[in-house]
């Protein structure tokens, strides 16, 4: 189709491949349903092929809805050339609730299956609603073990084509390793310039697990709005004015040539089209820059207080991020 841009693809440990950029569908307050569905036509016009959205979200029916229409249209030729992503939420990690959850997902998304299931966060919260709102006194010890089952269930019954885990340390990795019989494909993670994430990008790389990067630019998404203040970084905008591109170009530039993928959120149809040409040649760091861009102060954005509780499994952040912070 003319006027659309080709995105570049990594092979997941699954064997599925996975466009390296995606749309992200996560909002301190949702837009208006039909406003958000024509946006999201619209990035499937123009090249988006991965949508990353959560049962948390209340963006999941939206999603469904662009592409139904999408494929209606032609945009695409079928579903098959759209990668969807999803995520368990923290009420749902048990043995028993993940499969239901993931069906309830499928059913506003209006799909037989998701490119890729994520456990949202290793936590569990006894409350029965799929929101972001988190009640931190209800915060309970999480059962790993089971809810990696549950998530592996998921994928022999074709229902999610890859698997993987979200916001999960190099420890709390490990211990899942130990019992699971099919490795988490990808770890989506908060990663940027200001959040590199070197030991954990290393750690996944040894063990085949792809790195999704979301607030690349430092905007710490819905419930922990926040910024990084990334596009005032003057080392990025030198190297920015010096190719003629913009400082959000190279900041997620940056996370793409370290081999992480890049959920992007902005419906600003100017912004939309600059984060597809990422990966135009002209937009390549040297060396040079990827090395004073490794150099710069670093800060992990979102802390997770809200999930630390003197009676839950996790008593400060440091336990949660176990000494990562």
């Amino acid at each position: 189709m003319e006027g659309v841009i080709e995105v570049p693809k990594v092979k997941l440990n699954s064997g599925h491949e996975m466009p390296v950029l995606a749309m992200g569908t996560a909002f301190p307050s949702l837009p208006d349903q039909d406003e958000l569905v024509s946006s999201l036509i619209h990035a499937i016009e123009i090249g988006y092929r991965h949508f990353d959205t959560a049962a948390a979200y209340g963006s999941e029916e939206a999603l469904g809805r662009a592409v139904a229409a999408a494929i209606q249209r032609g945009l695409v030729s079928g579903r098959d050339q759209l990668f969807i992503t999803s995520k368990l939420w923290i009420t749902e990690t048990d043995r028993d609730l993940v499969l239901p959850a993931l069906k309830r997902s499928l059913g506003r998304l209006g799909l037989d299956y998701v490119d890729l299931y994520l456990v949202h966060w290793p936590l569990r919260m006894k409350d029965a609603k799929e929101s972001l709102v988190v009640t931190t006194e209800n915060i309970i010890p999480f059962d790993m073990k089971g809810t990696w089952e549950g998530m592996e269930e998921c994928h022999k019954l074709g229902l999610a084509k890859s698997i993987g885990v979200s916001n999960f340390t190099s420890t709390k990795i490990s211990k899942l390793l130990q019992n699971a019989t099919i490795p988490p494909a990808v770890n989506q993670v908060e990663m940027s310039v200001a959040w590199q994430q070197g030991g954990l990008l290393k750690f996944c790389g040894e063990k085949g697990i792809h790195v999704s990067a979301w607030s690349p630019l430092g905007n710490l998404g819905a419930g922990f709005w926040g910024s990084h203040g990334i596009l005032e970084i003057p080392l990025l905008q030198d190297i920015a004015q010096a190719k003629h591109k913009t400082i959000a170009q190279v900041a997620l530039r940056w996370v793409y040539q370290k081999g992480a993928s890049v959920i992007v959120k902005s419906f600003n149809k100017e912004r939309m089209k600059e984060n597809l040409h990422i990966f135009d040649d002209d937009c390549e760091l040297n060396d040079e820059e990827m090395v004073k861009i490794q150099q710069l102060p670093q800060c992990r954005g979102f802390k997770g207080e809200v999930f630390v509780h003197s009676n839950g499994p996790y008593k400060s952040v440091e336990e949660l991020w176990d000494g990562d912070i």
